[in-house]
């Protein structure tokens, strides 16, 4: 199958009929080069605040509940294009005040995968960034869910997720870790890259990366955003040398693609050089055993 990772822009929308065509034609050229799998990346719905006018998008707490606000429709919308192109799309993720785990009374960042079926999951991010927690107040929601679907069993990491390990192995049965990514400054996108690299080598799965790009003044909480797409893997038998399937250019808008092929997938899990997947749990036995010396 081929995927489609998106290096997306934020617009300032003056009605709804922009956002429906603008989104229109990302997914018509992602699915146009025969993608299958589409991801948007994480706060890509806060363009959706502008609708609300600039006082609220430029609001903290405003542009929280006026995105959760239109959540629905661009749902329905994103589900209706899903069934149209014939593709699977990780919607940009958002922020959610429905449908909140018991004891949740914020809103969560919740990313939301479509089938062209009509079917629909949902994935909350786990960990909250120090902005999130300290200064927006988004909390953790839902708890990780795998996802099987016609394209093998996928996961989502939603960006700052991607840094832990032991997030990555609760997802060890996933085909596809999807990460979808906001960060202000190179050093976030070069951690947040490094985590889904990671996850790719111990999971020995496709990791699939998108973020935000380019400037939204309008916007206190995703006014700068630095990244690109990219798409990796083990650097194993059957995927390149360094694991790097495709990566996009930094802060360039556009689709990264790349071919990929459940049965690699399959065989580096039982043919690879290393068995990284199969020999975590032998790892995690021997840290339970921690020998203290002294070099006094």
């Amino acid at each position: 199958m081929k995927i489609a990772t998106a290096a997306y822009p934020l617009d300032v929308l003056p009605d709804w009929a922009a956002y429906e065509d603008k989104l229109s034609k990302w997914i018509d050229e992602a699915a146009s080069h025969g993608a299958a799998l589409l991801v948007f990346p994480e706060y890509a719905a806060m363009e959706l605040a502008t609708l609300a006018g600039p006082d609220v998008a430029a609001d903290l707490e405003g542009s929280l509940h006026a995105v959760a606000d239109r959540l629905a429709d661009a749902d329905a919308f994103h589900a209706e294009l899903a069934r149209q192109f014939g593709v699977h799309i990780l919607a940009g993720s958002g922020p959610a005040t429905t449908d909140l785990p018991a004891g949740v009374t914020r809103p969560v960042n919740r990313a939301r995968l479509f089938a062209p079926s009509g079917a629909v999951g949902v994935q909350d991010k786990q960990v909250m960034t120090r902005f999130e927690a300290e200064v927006w107040d988004v909390v953790p929601g839902g708890p990780l869910r795998l996802f099987d679907t016609a394209l093998g069993k996928i996961g989502v990491l939603i960006c700052y997720d991607a840094e832990f390990p032991l997030l990555g192995r609760a997802l060890a049965d996933a085909d596809l870790i999807l990460v979808p990514s906001v960060t202000e400054a190179l050093s976030g996108h070069t951690r947040v890259k490094l985590g889904a690299r990671a996850r790719a080598l111990e999971n020995q799965c496709v990791t699939v990366m998108a973020s935000l790009v380019g400037n939204a003044e309008w916007s206190e909480a995703v006014d700068v955003s630095v990244g690109a797409g990219g798409i990796f893997g083990p650097p194993d038998t059957g995927f390149p040398e360094d694991g790097v399937l495709a990566a996009g250019a930094l802060d360039t808008p556009g689709w990264t693609y790349a071919q990929i092929d459940r049965a690699t997938i399959d065989a580096v899990r039982t043919q690879g050089t290393v068995l990284g997947r199969r020999d975590w749990q032998a790892s995690a036995g021997r840290a339970n055993h921690v020998a203290v010396t002294s070099l006094h």
